[in-house]
């Protein structure tokens, strides 16, 4: 049945929709027509790219889209900066940048202060030693920090019975630092007066860190229970700490109300992680801040030191002094010549073997050279022989938080031990290369019954290596060494650098 009524409802229906479509043909005319226009003039002010065929279509759309959504023409592509990892850093770090606090007691100070002419320069340093009491001054104080007294800290309670309430004084030392009110300051570091700090490599370790955020960094003990009876998250104020200025700022705010809750802690230190723990900034641990909690002789530690920047010793009045018949003040003066050479290196061990001798070499450059009979792996060489006793004097290798080995009980593999001599190191200022001389430590050798040659017939081990200041820029990797021919008598030549591509420790 038809239905006009109907009929026209649809005829009013379909003409506003033809209207509608011719609308819309006309937009999607108008859209191309733009585009096509657009299209024209960014081709006429584009140049011809002679390497465009090189790229990949994909690569050649990606750019393309990238370009379009950054309105960018092909004149500014080119003058854009080089990523940011090849861009030369202009702020970094300095020295002048750091503000040491030296904790120091007025009874010791007259001995530990040799320690601190060391390492500190007045001249290009910034710190204070914060003590007890006052010293009679004397004519060497143009060559140390300033003196400060530490303030009153008889209103906060200490209920340790095992410790000492200077411990409250100590722990206050970075705030009385701070409000010093010191410009351009970016790092406050906490050491005692019995700390020799390596300040070229504190500086590299610091400039891996953000100076304008929350920042506690140090280290933990030698001894195992040391960490346990105190604490994994702390680090140790004798091996030094640094506190970034921000974090400082926060801390001088809070921690006399901090100390007000722990009257129960030991130390100094304790009490700083308390507070850090409080303000929820955890430790952020680098293994060359080395606290030596450790009695004896350090030569285990020291010759197969971690692969990381040498940056502090501590507890140099208890440890032996590092090089044999002399004085500690002595041995750490001889210490300091490579250390002004190529302080990146110092103390960095360097695996390497004498095939036609069987023999295995460890360098702990600018501190000794052993030798040791037959072929021993890294993985053995690496670790530090027990010749030290932990700070509870036991001699328990699970005392460590590390691993250890035991000294060799065989008389064949005990190592000959070369020591850095008193010629010390010199360096060619045109190569950059130094040359350093280490001579036999003179003790008796077990009689041994191997039918290889012995390395008592070696009288002087001189290593040539490169000074490398951008060691720590790389990657930790330890350094390769190789074992040269020498011209002279009883002298082994030794190369010490960067590997080259697939050298590895391997006979």
């Amino acid at each position: 049945m038809k239905n006009p009524a109907g009929n026209n409802r649809i005829a009013a229906f379909n003409s506003p929709s033809r209207t509608s479509s011719k609308l819309l043909l006309y937009l999607i005319f108008l859209l191309s027509f733009t585009y096509f226009i657009y299209s024209l003039k960014l081709l006429s002010s584009s140049r011809p790219c002679s390497d465009l065929q090189s790229f990949s279509a994909s690569s050649s759309a990606t750019a393309t889209a990238i370009h379009s959504l950054l309105n960018l023409t092909a004149d500014d592509a080119i003058s854009l900066p080089p990523p940011l990892q090849t861009l030369p850093t202009t702020n970094q770090t300095e020295i002048q940048h750091v503000v040491f606090g030296i904790a120091a007691s007025a009874k010791l100070w007259k001995q530990r202060k040799e320690y601190i002419k060391l390492w500190f320069k007045p001249e290009e340093m910034r710190g204070t030693v914060w003590l007890d009491r006052k010293v009679k001054t004397d004519e060497d104080s143009n060559d140390l920090p300033p003196i400060r007294i530490s303030g009153d800290t008889s209103k906060f309670a200490y209920k340790n019975k095992q410790g000492h309430r200077s411990a409250i004084r100590i722990s206050r030392i970075v705030s009385e630092t701070f409000r010093l009110g010191l410009k351009d300051v970016r790092w406050f570091v906490m050491g005692d007066d019995d700390t020799v700090f390596v300040t070229e490599n504190l500086v590299r370790v610091l400039r891996k860190y953000d100076h304008t955020q929350f920042h506690y960094i140090g280290s933990l003990s030698e001894s195992h229970l040391q960490n346990i009876y105190f604490s994994y998250s702390m680090a140790y104020g004798g091996g030094g700490f640094a506190i970034s200025y921000p974090l400082a700022k926060a801390l001088v705010k809070m921690q006399d109300r901090c100390i007000q809750r722990y009257p129960g802690l030991y130390g100094s230190d304790d009490r700083m992680q308390a507070c850090m723990a409080e303000l929820g900034v955890p430790l952020s641990k680098e293994l060359g801040f080395h606290q030596y909690d450790v009695y004896g002789n350090l030569f285990g530690l020291l010759a197969a030191h971690p692969i990381a920047p040498f940056v502090s010793l501590h507890h140099l009045d208890i440890v032996e002094p590092i090089f044999p018949n002399v004085t500690r003040l002595q041995a750490l003066q001889r210490l300091a010549i490579p250390m002004k050479l190529d302080s990146a290196g110092l103390m960095q061990q360097s695996i390497c073997y004498h095939k036609s001798n069987a023999w295995t070499i460890s360098v702990s450059w600018g501190f000794a050279v052993q030798i040791f009979r037959g072929i021993l792996s890294p993985r053995e060489v690496e670790m530090p022989a027990r010749t030290f006793l932990n700070w509870y004097r036991r001699a328990d290798y699970k005392a460590y938080a590390f691993n250890t080995r035991p000294v060799s009980r065989n008389p064949c593999q005990k190592a000959f031990v070369f020591y850095l001599s008193n010629a010390a190191a010199q360096m060619n200022s045109t190569t950059g290369q130094t040359v350093s001389k280490y001579t036999r430590h003179r003790v008796a050798q077990p009689a041994c019954k191997w039918k290889s040659p012995s390395p008592g017939r070696i009288d002087i081990v001189k290593v040539v290596k490169k000074a490398d200041p951008k060691l720590w820029d790389r990657s930790p990797r330890r350094n390769c060494c190789r074992v040269m021919k020498s011209k002279e008598k009883k002298t082994m030549m030794v190369e010490v650098g960067i590997c080259r591509e697939g050298e590895i420790s391997e006979v």
